[in-house]
């Protein structure tokens, strides 16, 4: 039976207290979606990236994004690494937004194959491995770790899945998705892929218990900055057999939050940047709708034709430009069309 030791230490108690903060304060703002869908699809860029360079793929951001953009046909191995995580990141959103994302061992296998599609024998993607493995320190150029006997793999997954679902209502979130991915690491369950899948099962963790990590921001972005300092706290050093009674996931646990906390308040900034950046452009024009707004609450066409001289045609512009850009909220139809203030902080 897994059960993993850790301690709740006050740093990694201050961490689960900060990001339950910040992500509140997120929540209770709304930004506007002209803003969000380009912060998504940089988000989803960016953990694309970053979760395949931690692996050695060369190719910078800007590449990157290009090829998620232009979804060239002919590819090289590097740029179908990037698809592939890409693919797998949009496949497991479906799956948070539809609420059909449960942690199985048929959804880590299908995770596996998206992300070594094409890169590996077909044997082995999407497949447990049968073989044994060993991880390698580039640096020095001998073996680092060598993980659990193939044999053991499924039982050790099987535990795993276990302590994850038992104790979801029980434990912290972050604790349990913390602990899944640095354990998913330990057991190494494939001949490749095995880091890449254990931050999308993270992300989907996350997700189902609250802290949707797919729309605005990557984790995966924390770790891809100190590359080394990730695989230290992550891996293991020696053999799994002498290691495993012994492992205590406090100083990962600490590091996780660390990342997510880093991550967040990147976030936060870049939202708040954007926001400050997009009220000046659009209040000059919308300046007396907004003072209208927050005196009577709500404004229809004839109450806008009375405040200003502008044209019919481009002030039925101007309140569709409001709205798109999530300024305003449209209420009713034809003649009976209304307006209400949406962001509260224009």
């Amino acid at each position: 039976m897994f059960n993993p030791k850790y301690t709740i230490s006050p740093k990694l108690l201050h961490n689960i207290k900060h990001i339950a903060t910040i992500t509140e304060d997120l929540n209770n703002k709304k930004f506007p979606r002209l803003i969000t869908v380009e912060m998504e699809r940089n988000a989803r860029a960016l953990s694309a990236y970053s979760s395949t360079s931690i692996e050695g793929n060369p190719l910078p951001l800007t590449d990157v994004k290009n090829l998620l953009k232009n979804q060239p046909s002919n590819i090289r191995d590097t740029e179908r690494e990037v698809l592939n995580y890409n693919r797998a990141l949009e496949y497991l959103e479906n799956l948070v937004n539809e609420r059909k994302a449960m942690i199985d061992e048929p959804l880590i296998l299908n995770i596996q194959k998206m992300v070594t599609e094409g890169l590996i024998e077909n044997h082995r993607s999407g497949q447990i491995r049968t073989e044994p493995v060993f991880v390698n320190d580039p640096r020095k150029r001998q073996v680092a770790y060598l993980p659990p006997d193939a044999r053991d793999v499924e039982r050790l997954i099987d535990e795993l899945l276990l302590f994850s679902i038992s104790n979801e209502k029980i434990l912290d979130p972050l604790i349990i998705a913390g602990i899944f991915h640095k354990q998913f690491v330990v057991i190494h369950p494939f001949v490749d892929g095995n880091g890449r899948t254990a931050r999308l099962l993270s992300k989907i963790l996350l997700a189902r218990m609250g802290l949707n990590t797919f729309n605005l921001f990557s984790f995966e972005n924390y770790y891809n900055r100190n590359v080394a300092s990730y695989f230290n706290k992550v891996g293991l050093y020696g053999n799994y057999y002498d290691l495993s009674e012994s492992v205590d996931f406090t100083e990962w646990l600490e590091y996780f939050t660390d990342g997510i906390i880093d991550e967040l308040l990147r976030v936060k900034k870049e939202l708040d940047e954007e926001v400050g950046s997009t009220l000046p452009r659009i209040r000059p024009p919308y300046q007396k709708i907004i003072d209208y707004l927050k005196e009577k609450g709500s404004i229809s066409d004839s109450e806008y034709a009375a405040i200003t001289k502008r044209a019919k045609s481009t002030r039925s512009l101007d309140l569709k430009n409001m709205v798109v850009e999530g300024v305003l909220e449209r209420f009713g139809k034809g003649k009976s069309t209304y307006y209400r203030l949406k962001n509260k902080d224009i």
